[in-house]
């Protein structure tokens, strides 16, 4: 079995908790990933904390790599220009390499030009900056990730975790990804977006939360559910039931419906043989044209083209 080697390029000023992500998630798939971590010197790294770290590998080990993730820094040293250090190192990576961004680290790709033209997300707090400083990058900062291939985006801190599960999910399929999930003590696929953890007002004592019809509609994903049927459930107006839907979740109730039913649609087309109509009929899709529609608009790909590639990751 072949091992895909992913390198970690560790700036000055990085996270510690997101620098060992990937160490961490994909280092427990069963020996699928070798995880390597480097400097643009080879020489130690200051975090953003109280204490450095010392790597083992310089630049030249981006050469090697099959999966390359740039590691995020702290805020106040962000630019719009890729440091000399990091400008000589980037060209170092062989054209085709996947490259993953936690957090800032999309300011790095960005800097370099690696983003122009195409969808990609970070840390909501500074989305605004982003956007100022390169126009040319479709910045999506509602989502936990983006995987525009072969460049893939994730949100702060956490989402390094999402976006190495979905390396793992993609690489070699639900099974595996979801025991890594488990022995990491860590959900295997988070629902909703970042709108979810941006700052709001705190709602007002003894609200009632959306939680209970969230489930509700997990057990009935195959019926046609209306915005009636869960503000009814949740025993709320439906403008009430909306607007508390969307401050607890950052979904409105119909986008995350769509989210939850390709999310389980997917799950179908890992782990059986059912045909495309059988799956959409499950799910609460009315057609398999409807499903068709609705997984290339959230992944890129159609139903057989994500079927055969985690036949074969299988």
């Amino acid at each position: 079995m072949r091992r895909e080697r992913v390198v970690v390029l560790a700036l000055d000023g990085v996270y510690p908790f997101e620098l060992g992500i990937p160490s961490r998630i994909l280092g427990a798939a069963d020996g699928r990933y070798e995880v390597l971590t480097c400097s643009v010197d080879g020489g130690p790294v200051r975090t953003n904390a109280d204490f450095g770290v010392t790597v083992e590998h310089g630049p030249e080990a981006l050469a090697t790599a099959d999966t390359v993730v740039i590691a995020p820094v702290a805020p106040d040293r962000l630019t719009d220009e890729v440091p000399g250090d990091v400008l000589a190192a980037l060209p170092l990576i062989r054209p085709g390499t996947r490259i993953v961004s936690i957090c800032t680290g999309a300011f790095v790709l960005a800097a370099a030009g690696l983003l122009d033209g195409r969808r990609a997300t970070t840390h909501w707090q500074v989305a605004d900056r982003f956007r100022r400083m390169f126009p040319r990058v479709d910045l999506d900062p509602d989502v936990l990730f983006v995987d525009d291939h072969p460049f893939l985006t994730s949100a702060g801190a956490a989402s390094g975790v999402d976006i190495c599960l979905h390396l793992v999910r993609k690489d070699h399929g639900s099974r595996l990804a979801n025991s890594v999930a488990r022995r990491c003590v860590v959900p295997p696929f988070r629902d909703g977006g970042q709108a979810q953890y941006i700052e709001q007002p705190v709602p007002e004592q003894g609200a009632a939360s959306t939680a209970a019809t969230r489930a509700w509609a997990l057990e009935r994903l195959g019926e046609p559910l209306t915005l009636a049927d869960l503000s009814g459930h949740a025993r709320m107006s439906q403008r009430t039931f909306a607007r508390r839907f969307h401050d607890e979740v950052g979904l409105s109730p119909g986008r995350w419906l769509i989210q939850q039913r390709v999310v389980r649609a997917r799950h179908l087309l890992e782990s059986s043989d059912l045909t495309v109509d059988q799956i959409a009929g499950r799910v609460g899709f009315a057609t398999g044209a409807s499903l068709r529609q609705h997984l290339h608009a959230a992944i890129g790909v159609s139903p057989q083209a994500y079927r055969r590639t985690f036949q074969t990751a299988r």
